[in-house]
């Protein structure tokens, strides 16, 4: 066993989480704090060693080419995704706890990438990919998607370093979000734009695979999640504003008429796209869209309370749809109202569950969701988990084979190694509570 990076078993968190009960009871407490230990276990010894510092490029960023015995291949072009994820990464973990220099460091080398390399200067934003030097742009075209996973990246690295400059780039990249992609007329944001920020042709594949008259849950999601952190870091009254529309579209809009899920296609005006390739549902987002909004709410001071029947919902149907009720862990999507036909497990869905069912815990007191949370852990910590090589397995199949790529232009240490540290943070303040007494 590797000796821990550092020791993260007195985390310092910044955010007061809500929570639904005042005491804890001692069986309850004993659970959590068994499953803890597991939690921590999991991000120093199999997540942080595998990714600090192998991925360290010193021509700049970040090395993401890895195969599926974790060997870096050849160098290969770099993505804003993944790039802006793994310096979130970073900067979360050095914020999260008394880690050493070189975390904050590791951060450091990636912003000054992603502002060297991978920010337009000329047309503001940020490019979807460029060479592995960053000397050249391979794709220069802007998405929403992209563009809120570095302002995700930039607005974090601000917490983490108190560096005016990032805070200044979170800023500046906010404004060009808001100017350029913001859909006055309908809430929400248009997606997919040229390299000058002009409409996309509406019969061109965006980066996303679709056309650019759509809107997508996915990227609404994760413009949510960045425009939260974003607001933690600026308070900016703009930021506020959309947040409280962006809480109103995942927890009302995007929600399914009669059954309680989201799907992922819309038009622009948020009419739901229908027919046998639009009605699915995917677990995953829907689960990772309950604990997103509940941090919207808690970072914009408005009670929770009022959403929980619509978490429960959710969680309920794809909790009776996608989870693995004999093994633990879920299955990646399916039809309505059946049991999920794509069978296969993925890493990022796993850990999208584990936050989910905690923060359900800790809303709740119900001890279901603790369970759930016990069991999807357990999966993860013997299949998922490849404690031979460091990191996740990608993909663990129906027949149980892991397939996959360590590390990609989608894949980072981005949904693992953030659940391990909500996880622990959700612990703690649970923990925090008073046990009770008969």
């Amino acid at each position: 066993m590797k000796k821990p990076l550092f020791s993260l078993l007195f985390m310092i968190f910044i955010i007061k989480p809500l929570a639904a009960s005042s005491s804890i009871p001692p069986e309850h407490r004993e659970i959590l704090i068994e499953n803890r230990r597991e939690v921590v276990n999991i991000l120093e010894n199999n997540i942080i060693p595998y990714w600090y510092p192998k991925v360290i490029d010193p021509n700049g960023g970040y090395s993401l080419n890895h195969d599926f015995e974790g060997q870096i291949l050849e160098p290969t072009n770099k993505a804003l995704v993944t790039q802006a994820r793994t310096l979130w990464f970073f900067s979360r973990l050095s914020r999260a706890s008394s880690s050493k220099p070189e975390i904050l460091n590791a951060a450091k080398h990636g912003f000054n990438f992603l502002i060297k390399s991978m920010k337009d200067q000329k047309n503001e934003g940020y490019y979807w990919e460029v060479s592995s030097s960053g000397d050249f742009v391979t794709k220069p075209d802007k998405h929403l998607y992209g563009q809120a996973f570095a302002l995700y990246a930039l607005s974090e690295y601000a917490l983490a370093s108190g560096d005016p400059i990032a805070l200044k780039e979170a800023e500046e990249l906010f404004n060009t979000i808001h100017t350029k992609s913001y859909d006055n007329e309908n809430k929400g944001f248009n997606e997919s734009f040229t390299k000058n920020w002009k409409p996309t042709s509406k019969i061109k594949k965006t980066y996303l695979g679709v056309t650019s008259e759509f809107k997508l849950m996915n990227t609404h999601l994760h413009i949510m999640e960045a425009i939260t952190t974003y607001y933690q870091a600026t308070k900016d009254p703009k930021a506020l504003k959309i947040l409280q529309e962006l809480i109103i579209i995942h927890s009302d809009t995007m929600v399914h008429d009669t059954l309680p899920f989201t799907t992922d296609k819309f038009q622009k005006n948020w009419k739901r796209l229908t027919g046998e390739k639009y009605d699915r549902v995917s677990y995953g987002h829907d689960l990772e869209n309950i604990w997103l909004l509940r941090k919207a709410l808690e970072v914009t001071n408005q009670p929770t309370k009022p959403f929980i029947p619509l978490f429960k919902d959710i969680f309920a149907y794809a909790k009776k749809y996608g989870f693995d009720a004999h093994a633990g862990g879920y299955y990646n999507g399916g039809k309505f109202n059946a049991i999920a036909d794509k069978r296969e497990k993925v890493w990022w869905v796993q850990a999208e569950t584990l936050v989910s069912a905690l923060t359900m815990y800790q809303l709740t007191g119900e001890k279901q969701y603790l369970d759930n949370y016990v069991k999807t852990l357990g999966w993860i910590k013997k299949h998922q988990v490849d404690w031979k090589i460091g990191d996740w397995h990608q993909t663990i199949d129906e027949s149980g084979k892991a397939k996959g790529n360590k590390a990609s232009s989608w894949k980072s240490p981005y949904h693992n190694g953030r659940a391990m540290l909500e996880s622990i943070r959700i612990t703690d303040s649970l923990l925090s509570l008073p046990p009770t007494t008969h």
